[in-house]
């Protein structure tokens, strides 16, 4: 699970902080990748004003906040003042509509790629830093301007680079890695029509048509996150108090469990309502931590009463307990983080931001909220040794997939162990067909594309956990996808496949290193038939 440590946006919060995506990244290992990466950023928005790219950010080896240029130079920003003076124009050419511009992130480099349509942006400097562009304030001299973001981070533990929806949803855009490989990894697509239909979708809920703006000549802007629009009371800002407090009374009288490692099952803490607070405790009945009924705006923005310090206690179960609140499945899904799709967005109220993003994305995945990357439903690409990255901007209008990723798409999955690769037994794309290793071979009966938190394969089949099994020895198998907890798996940091419904792990039988080896649940133990890497 990775942390999320907040960008200041507002003129009060001054500096560039460490985006979402810096803080992915495990202590530096040996250095991999090119000093400079190459980014190419693509327009295929169908529109026809001028692009501009700003990469900005943090220099990782000297904590100096600054500028990139397009060959990749950084440059730290002068020295500010009170009131905000105009920051140095840092702009980057960008392409025109179906043209593309390659950029370049040095390694060591942690920040945003904003890309505004038809006019540049407007940054401030204070004696603390940049000061970000902030368009839910409608004094903000941004507010007018079409634009929006990327966030990533590049250093010697690899790249990682999401498209962002935590604070708005407004240039339509996916991000791609291609590793040393060659292999291309892209999410973040919307499906056909998709901005329109999320725009619409958003506008048409109850107390929701405010959080959406178009300008005075009939382009619409922006549609706010929900945190954003009631800070600038634009949706009310009680809006999910009643679900809230539903919630959380239903702890009074039964346990909810939170599991917050997806590779440690065994890691759990356990929590009760006492009037309004949950308390925490540990599998030795220790107290770890307690928090007070939240609020809806810390529920959107996941913090106030839900602080998620960047620890290994306080921190993991606060975040799941934000994603929960967001998803909607706290107080009826009582093992939390919950990873089966189907379940989320059933409340009502509901966070209706983030259910209309997710249903528009090609593979399911956004970042609609600060830790939609509990249980992987984040659009985010890494990898460990980057050649190139990319930043597609997409069709405002028709365009882009009709339906969920097309068959042939998606990666191998590998074992460590023998290099053998997931396979479909004789490409037979049948429902209960026995999952295998094979020696890898490129074809489609090995390769798995991400969609909501399931493998997906080819007819629509997805890898499965045989009859809902959570048992040691339950097979590993195909069936028609079904969104149910027997096809979440969950690829870990530790190289684990997780089936969080039965906390275990995907595990090669008897050890069988020939070609044919089948596929079963077994408790996680860490041991070399249970690690799988990504080909």
């Amino acid at each position: 699970m990775r942390t999320r440590s907040k960008l200041l946006h507002a003129l009060a919060a001054l500096a560039v902080t460490v985006p979402l995506a810096a803080v992915a990244a495990a202590a530096p290992a040996q250095a991999v990748g090119p000093a400079l990466l190459p980014v190419t950023v693509t327009n295929n928005t169908g529109r026809g004003e001028a692009v501009y790219l700003y990469v900005i950010g943090i220099n990782l080896n000297t904590n100096r906040l600054g500028y990139v240029n397009q060959g990749g130079a950084f440059t730290p920003w002068p020295a500010g003042s009170l009131p905000p003076s105009p920051a140095p124009d840092v702009a980057i050419g960008g392409p025109g509509n179906g043209g593309a511009t390659t950029v370049n992130f040095p390694r060591g480099f942690s920040g945003r790629v904003y890309f505004s349509l038809g006019e540049k942006l407007k940054f401030f400097l204070t004696p603390d830093g940049l000061v970000q562009p902030a368009p839910w304030a409608s004094g903000d001299p941004n507010y007018n301007i079409l634009f929006d973001w990327s966030e990533f981070t590049y250093n010697d533990a690899g790249l990682w680079l999401n498209s962002s929806q935590v604070d708005m949803f407004a240039v339509p855009h996916a991000v791609t890695v291609t590793g040393a490989s060659g292999v291309t990894t892209k999410t973040g697509e919307l499906l056909n029509n998709g901005r329109t239909n999320v725009i619409n979708g958003i506008r048409a809920q109850a107390g929701w048509a405010n959080t959406v703006y178009t300008r005075s000549d009939g382009t619409v802007l922006r549609a706010l996150a929900p945190g954003k629009a009631a800070g600038a009371g634009l949706l009310s800002a009680n809006y999910l108090d009643s679900y809230i407090t539903s919630a959380w009374n239903a702890y009074a009288s039964k346990t909810l469990t939170v599991v917050p490692f997806g590779d440690q099952p065994n890691t759990k803490y356990f929590g009760r309502t006492s009037g309004t607070v949950m308390n925490f405790t540990n599998s030795a009945g220790q107290q770890v931590a307690s928090f007070n009924k939240p609020s809806s705006a810390s529920v959107w923005g996941c913090d106030g009463d839900l602080p998620a310090p960047n620890d290994l206690v306080k921190g993991p179960i606060s975040r799941t307990l934000c994603a929960a609140l967001n998803r909607g499945t706290l107080g009826t899904v009582d093992t939390q983080p919950s990873t089966n799709a189907a379940q989320f967005y059933q409340n009502n109220p509901t966070n209706q931001y983030a259910k209309i993003i997710h249903q528009n994305m090609a593979d399911g995945k956004a970042y609609a909220f600060a830790f939609d990357d509990v249980g992987n439903f984040e659009s985010l690409v890494h990898d460990g040794d980057p050649r190139a990255a990319g930043l597609i901007l997409t069709p405002f209008g028709a365009g882009g997939p009709t339906t969920p990723p097309p068959a042939g798409g998606g990666q191998a999955l590998i074992s460590d162990w023998n290099g053998k690769c997931v396979d479909v037994p004789n490409a037979n794309f049948v429902d209960s067909a026995p999952l295998q290793t094979w020696t890898c071979n490129g074809s489609n009966a090995q390769k798995w594309t991400a969609v909501g938190g399931a493998l997906q394969a080819q007819n629509n089949k997805c890898m499965d956990v045989a009859g809902g099994g959570t048992a040691n020895g339950t097979p590993v198998q195909l069936y028609t996808c079904n969104g149910t907890g027997a096809q979440q798996f969950v690829l870990s940091g530790a190289g684990d496949l997780v089936n969080p419904q039965a906390n275990r792990c995907v595990d090669i039988k008897d050890w069988n290193g020939a070609d044919g080896g089948r596929l079963q649940l077994w408790d996680c133990a860490g041991t070399a038939n249970q690690k799988w890497h990504k080909g």
